[in-house]
This record gives C-alpha cells, structure tokens and sequence, in this order.
C-alpha cells in the first residue's frame, strides 16, 4: 500500500543540464548511512539532490481501526524524525535539502513502484551490508529476480568504506 509521495521535478541546473537526483533507501540498517553519504556528495559534485525513502513495514496486527491508525501514525511520526535529523547531514555535504518519500509496504515493491512514478529520480544509491558473505535483502532481491524491473542505474558502494575512501571515490 503506497503513501503520498511528492514528485522530484527535473529541475534545471545554472549549467543547463537536468538535475541527478540520487536516491537512498533509509531503514535501520548502519549501510544507510554510508550510502547516504555518498549520494550526498555525488550530489554535490554533480549538482545534484538527494532523495531518501523510509518504507514502514505493514501492521500485522489486527486491531480496532482506531488503535491501528495510531500505530500507523507513530511510525509516520518517527519516519519523519529520523528523516529529518538525516536531512541535517545530506544538507551540510551537499548544500541542498533532500526530498522525502515515506511508504508503507514491502520495501522492495514500494522501491520500484516510487522509480516508477517518479521520472525524476536518476541513480539509485545502496549500501552493501559491512561484514558477512550477502550483500543485503535489498540488493539480493533488485540484483536476482526484481533487476528487470529496475530502470535506472543502480550504484553499490561497500558498507564499510571510510569517510575518506567515499571522498575520494565520489
């Protein structure tokens, strides 16, 4: 079940060249954040923006329609807030103020379902989990079945990359 989500419009840079807007998956994992910070300095380096997407898991919880609506609330609420305090960072990197996409469903489907709708997004940015032999859910699943569904680049960048190795990559 999707969200409202506000459109990233392809916005003109003073160059003349259509805007890359990097988009970043945030959930609780620690790759999120290395993500995030590379896309924010491609962003900066290109003159781009960065875009982030918090996808709330669906309640299994059957409740009165009253309590359910409360819990869904509470996580909205807490998606902002993480949201917003990662907004700080992206803006101190890149000097622009991220768009937010908060979903709620199965992340992959509502990842997809977003590039779709959203024809302004260019590259979509994860983060391979730091240690073990599986990159990820997310990747495994964008990288084995769900590929053909992905219409856009999609960079990996390792999880455990310094704040120095992604300055000097990106």
């Amino acid at each position: 079940m999707s969200g409202e989500t506000p459109t990233t419009p392809a916005a003109e840079t003073p160059v003349g060249m259509i805007e890359r807007v990097f988009l970043v998956v945030v959930d609780k994992s620690e790759e999120h954040k290395v993500a995030l910070r590379y896309a924010a300095l491609r962003a900066k380096r290109t003159g781009g923006r960065v875009a982030m997407l918090y996808v709330i898991a669906p309640t299994d919880f059957q409740a009165f329609g009253s309590v359910e609506n409360l819990m869904r609330e509470e996580q909205r609420q807490e998606a902002e807030s993480v949201l917003q305090g990662l907004s700080v960072e992206v803006q101190g990197i890149c000097g622009k103020t991220p768009v937010f996409h908060i979903r709620e469903g199965n992340v992959a489907d509502e990842l997809l379902a977003l590039i779709d709708e959203d024809k302004g997004i260019s590259v979509l940015v994860l983060a391979a989990a730091a240690r073990g032999k599986n990159p990820g859910p997310l990747i495994t699943a964008l990288a084995g079945k769900m590929w053909t569904k992905l219409h856009i680049p999609m960079t990996i960048v390792p999880g455990d990359l310094s704040n120095q190795e992604m300055d000097r990559l990106a």
